[in-house]
């Protein structure tokens, strides 16, 4: 491992647990350190947290401990962000990846992050999947063969009930319960700070004189019929679907919409929403000359079943942060986004990388 990057692992929720499997796999890196909140968990080795065989590396809920280390970076994956715990670690000369926000942060916001990164030579990057990927880096992407863009829409249609956080699921989105406590609930606007930033990229970045404001729209859809989930059966006229959209307008016009349709199954449902023929997946539309549209698949699971033990939404979320880290190691130092990184890639299975043996 002569050479390799020092990583840590900051937190092992889902995202946590799939990022130590990916540095581990990754030839460039290697895992020195892992932060768990639960005491339980002390102590414990890092792989057999992960699921996969031990590591040597012996987890700790000492913030103290990981801030001595030496390292290089940090996968930083809690639920909640903590601004402080980010600044701290940016000062002690590590680098921070994370999907938990900064994906496009106001500068007015970051003065305290963008002097911990001055004054410890450090590197900020907020990533993900959706956001932080499927809302801004693939619409940019793709808007590269378009001209004359009128519209850019990011989408995802997903079962919920692959998502394996019961508390999150009823507590924070809302599931569950009555439209009224879903539509009061925290959940538009602990989603909106990252989808908010995602559509503020994309207009920023293709020019569009788009009202500072962007507008929030949610919906719901209510079970006509009981439904089983995650959190238990769903009766009739509690929510059983959630609909968000974020949307940047033009005179009243949206020209940048990011939406999220998550749905406990099709069936039963007031509305009757549904996935489409395409079933679930991502949409990428540019809107322009040409108009493309790129629709992707795999990123959610193929049964309920098999995504509650392994989620590829999650392990996509995590890979990404883990592929950016030998990029975030080289940039300079400060709050960086995908607009100053260069093109990120992933790496060879480690049995047909150059670098094996």
């Amino acid at each position: 491992m002569t050479g390799a990057l020092r990583v840590v692992q900051w937190a092992t929720g889902g995202v946590g647990r799939a990022a130590i499997e990916g540095v581990v796999s990754h030839p460039d890196l290697e895992l020195v350190g892992c932060w768990v909140h639960a005491a339980d968990k002390h102590g414990q080795d890092a792989g057999t947290l992960a699921g996969l065989d031990p590591l040597g590396v012996a987890a700790t809920t000492s913030a103290e401990e990981i801030l001595a280390l030496d390292a290089d970076c940090v996968v930083y994956s809690p639920l909640v962000p903590d601004e402080a715990q980010v600044a701290a670690l940016l000062r002690s000369g590590k680098d921070v990846v994370t999907p938990v926000g900064w994906i496009y942060p106001d500068p007015a916001r970051t003065t305290e992050l963008e002097a911990a990164c001055r004054e410890g030579g450090t590197t900020l990057h907020g990533t993900g999947i959706h956001p932080g990927g499927i809302t801004e880096r693939f619409p940019l992407m793709v808007s590269a063969v378009s001209a004359r863009v009128t519209h850019v829409r990011a989408e995802e249609f997903s079962d919920l009930r692959t998502y394996g956080a019961p508390d999150v699921i009823r507590h924070v989105m809302a599931f569950g319960g009555t439209p009224e406590e879903a539509l009061a609930s925290p959940m538009a606007a602990l989603l909106g700070g990252g989808f908010r930033s995602s559509v503020r990229m994309v207009v920023a970045e293709m020019g569009f004189a788009a009202d500072p404001r962007i507008e929030t729209v949610q919906e719901v859809a209510v079970a006509t019929a009981p439904i089983d989930s995650p959190i238990g059966v769903i009766e009739p006229g509690l929510v059983a679907a959630r609909r968000f959209h974020w949307r940047a307008l033009v005179d009243g016009v949206p020209v940048v919409t990011a939406t999220v349709n998550w749905l406990m199954g099709q069936e039963h449902l007031d509305p009757a929403w549904s996935f489409g023929p395409e079933g679930e997946r991502f949409e990428v539309e540019v809107t322009g000359d040409p108009s493309v549209k790129l629709t992707v698949h795999g990123l959610q699971p193929e049964t309920v079943e098999s995504g509650l033990v392994r989620n590829p939404g999650v392990v996509a979320t995590a890979n990404h942060c883990v592929n950016a880290i030998p990029y975030v190691v080289a940039a300079e130092p400060g709050v960086r986004t995908y607009l100053d990184l260069p093109l990120l890639a992933g790496r060879a299975a480690p049995h047909l990388s150059r670098a094996r043996g």
